[in-house]
C-alpha cells in the first residue's frame, strides 16, 4: 500500500500545480487538476497503513 499512498501524494501535487498554472494562465482542460486532486486524496487514504478493521 505504500506505492498506493506515494502515488496519491504525487496525482494530488501535480492537481495543485495544474490547478495554479490555470489560476495564472487559464487553458482548455484546466478542470481536469481538480480530478487529479480528488484522485490523489483518494489514493493517499486508501493506501493509509493505520489501525486494522476487527
Amino acid at each position: 500500500m505504500r506505492r498506493t499512498r506515494e502515488v496519491g501524494i504525487l496525482c494530488t501535487l501535480l492537481g495543485v500545480a495544474g490547478y495554479a498554472i490555470g489560476v495564472a494562465a487559464p487553458y482548455p482542460g484546466r478542470s481536469a487538476s481538480l480530478v487529479g486532486i480528488m484522485v490523489g486524496v483518494t489514493l493517499y487514504a486508501i493506501g493509509y497503513e493505520g489501525g486494522e478493521a476487527a
